[in-house]
């Protein structure tokens, strides 16, 4: 079993990545709060893995952090629940916000997924919340740690990574997002951020 690779990143979108080790390139799907974790290419990077194996493939899954990859295990384990939803679910909410939403039974914030309707969001709250009761440790996972940052730079303020993840959910790609929110106010609030953002991408907030 694959469970971490560490090398050199070759490319990334917004839903994979491409890891160069010892020479060997791997191809990792990725949800959007991994994609804007990610350094620049040609940067060392490591991810944490999963390797789902079917009769006609075998497909990797990359995540920044082991609490994410963990939650991607408890998404997948609910019925009718593939790895294409559930990195739509982890790339809309981080951990602690998916744990939080599922605790408090938030059926309407859980549809926000694209791909979720009111039914599914019910069955996944349903079925998860049992097992996230006995796993609170889930509670404390909000961004990925330090390592998985580009090497000498610091974890961007809390509103900085608020303001991100708010236009990944819109659609925009990390690159966009990062050039967007680049040189703005980390101690603004997030709304501040998020219309500053969108003015400089051309948007109204």
């Amino acid at each position: 079993m694959i469970t971490l690779l560490h090398g050199t990143l070759v490319e990334a979108s917004p839903s994979a990545a491409v890891l160069d080790v010892g020479g060997v390139g791997f191809e990792l799907g990725i949800s959007g709060t991994t994609a804007a974790s990610l350094p620049v290419p040609g940067s060392d990077c490591r991810l944490f893995c999963r390797l789902q194996v079917r009769e006609d493939a075998l497909t990797l899954f990359g995540f920044a952090s082991k609490e994410e990859r963990t939650m991607f295990d408890r998404l997948v384990a609910v019925s009718s629940v593939g790895p294409r939803l559930a990195l739509a679910v982890l790339t809309t909410f981080t951990v602690g916000q998916l744990y939080t939403v599922v605790m408090a039974e938030d059926a309407k914030g859980m549809a926000t997924v694209p791909g979720v309707g009111k039914k599914t969001a019910q069955r996944l709250i349903l079925e998860l919340k049992s097992v996230f009761a006995k796993d609170r440790g889930l509670l404390a996972a909000e961004v990925p740690s330090a390592g998985q940052l580009p090497l000498g730079a610091e974890p961007a303020s809390s509103a900085v990574d608020d303001a991100r993840a708010a236009l990944l959910s819109m659609g925009f790609s990390p690159q966009e997002a990062e050039l967007a929110l680049d040189g703005l106010d980390g101690a603004q609030r997030v709304e501040d951020l998020l219309a500053s953002a969108l003015k400089r991408i051309g948007m109204e907030a």
